[in-house]
């Protein structure tokens, strides 16, 4: 019982990966690791593998999904010797109201993974998530060539916009649990899904396609030392979490909510980062003064949601400087679906006028970093506020490494230290310029964070 509770307690920190077998030699596979979470499907429920799990501190996690009997839940759980269960779909609400109770009565965990649109953001649950995402990587056309982003760069599928604004709303853990695509996924891919979420500070639920799924467990050594790849990813961002709670450094800051495209995958934040522009949601409802520091040019995706209270923190913004950008007159968001993560077409038009304002108002300022031979990549800037260190984390979606990557920073720094998975911490050449220090990394693979102190 201590150890379960131990395990509950630490519910905000699981990383998790679903599992597809209940074979309790397979936990060998997960020991060592950074994954300290495992959720598995109805038929792989197993007291002996949740024993063995737990044995190794490793929680467990029962899915189900709508039409799946919740019935003695609880009961049903624990005869599995389970943490806890994971909802995953959209349940009906009163359905789930006696469920969240019943296992809160039982302390065992519960993880709702539901449609974007309906998490639970005021709530006290130390896990928030979804089972919406796309696919993160570069997007291809029919003839294979990579789709352009209004910016001219090519498009990059990510969730890091929508996951970096619902960070904004809670301090939970934030799960994404989208699945991959039909057929087999390479190992970069993987990596590349850990990465977009991880980067931002969220975590993806690990999926394997079926066919690595059944490899894995049946002990082919490539399965395995791909397997080992991810979990050295996984290792590094968890070795490293500390570095994605710092305070963002974007003088970009962009004020929307979840009525103005907030939950979307494909919008102004995602525009504005494939730009590789430090930028920071603040979302309308949060709207203070205080959110504003650091910022000097921001945008305002809905003008209409604002009181005059908020209206006013923008015009004090303003009157000290700031430069402030609006939406078109009289356009507002329309409600999201809830099968919805991506724009319509028409609201894409809309946004791209948007797009082009930033584009102009931004033009070539240095708004944290900027960055040079970065096509394939994204990033976060983040730091300590007092400006001593500065963390730039790096995801290349591509399937082949960048060489020559530079990064432009505002602030005198003296030293740069390169860090990837599974590797040592490499010094990075620092020189000064314009815009305060100049870095140039050698090469990055799939996944780097460049330090800057």
């Amino acid at each position: 019982m201590l150890v379960a509770l131990m395990l509950l307690a630490a519910a905000a920190d699981w990383a998790p990966v679903r599992w597809p077998g209940s074979d309790p030699k397979s936990i060998d596979l997960v020991k060592g690791t950074a994954v300290n979470c495992l959720l598995l499907e109805q038929k792989d429920w197993s007291a002996d593998f949740s024993a063995k799990a737990a044995e190794a501190g490793i929680a467990t996690l029962g899915v189900l999904r709508p039409g799946e009997p919740l019935d003695r839940l609880a009961e049903r759980l624990t005869k599995a010797k389970l943490n806890g269960a994971v909802l995953e779909g959209n349940f009906d609400d009163a359905a789930v109201a006696p469920v969240r109770a019943g296992l809160k009565d039982s302390r065992l965990a519960l993880v709702e993974l539901t449609a974007r649109v309906k998490m639970r953001f005021g709530s006290d649950a130390p896990v928030l998530g979804t089972f919406q995402g796309v696919w993160p990587g570069i997007n291809l056309a029919e003839d294979g060539t990579a789709k352009a982003a209004p910016s001219g760069a090519p498009w990059i599928d990510t969730n890091s916009g929508f996951l970096r604004f619902v960070r904004t709303l809670s301090n939970a853990g934030i799960w994404i649990a989208y699945q991959p695509p039909k057929g087999v996924t390479t190992l970069a891919r993987y990596l590349q899904a850990i990465g977009d979420a991880a980067m931002v500070g969220a975590r993806w639920v690990v999926t394997f396609d079926p066919d690595f799924g059944r490899r894995l467990m049946e002990g082919e050594s490539k399965a395995r030392a791909d397997w080992m790849r991810m979990a050295d990813t996984l290792r590094f961002y968890e070795q490293h979490k500390n570095w994605t709670r710092m305070d963002s450094l974007g003088k970009l800051a962009i004020v929307q909510d979840i009525d103005s495209g907030g939950l979307m995958s494909g919008g102004i934040l995602d525009m504005i980062s494939v730009k590789h522009t430090p930028v920071r949601p603040v979302p309308g409802r949060l709207l203070t003064a205080s959110k504003m520091e650091g910022a000097n040019m921001a945008v305002n995706v809905d003008p209409s949601a604002l009181d005059e209270q908020k209206k006013e923190i923008l015009k004090k913004f303003t009157r000290a400087g700031g430069t402030l950008l609006t939406a078109p007159p009289g356009w507002k968001f329309p409600a999201q679906r809830a099968d919805q993560i991506t724009l319509d077409k028409k609201d894409i038009e809309i946004l791209d006028q948007i797009w082009k304002e930033v584009n102009s108002m931004t033009g070539r300022h240095n708004l944290g970093a900027r960055l040079f031979n970065v096509s394939s990549m994204l990033s976060n800037l983040v730091g300590a506020p007092t400006g001593h260190l500065m963390v730039l984390m790096l995801v290349n979606y591509s399937d082949f490494a960048v060489e020559n990557v530079t990064a432009h920073v505002l602030g005198k720094y003296s030293k740069a230290t390169l860090y990837e998975p599974g590797g040592e911490p490499k010094p990075a050449q620092v020189y000064e310029n314009e815009e305060g220090t100049g870095v140039d990394i050698a090469k990055v693979g799939q996944i780097a964070a460049l330090v800057l102190e």
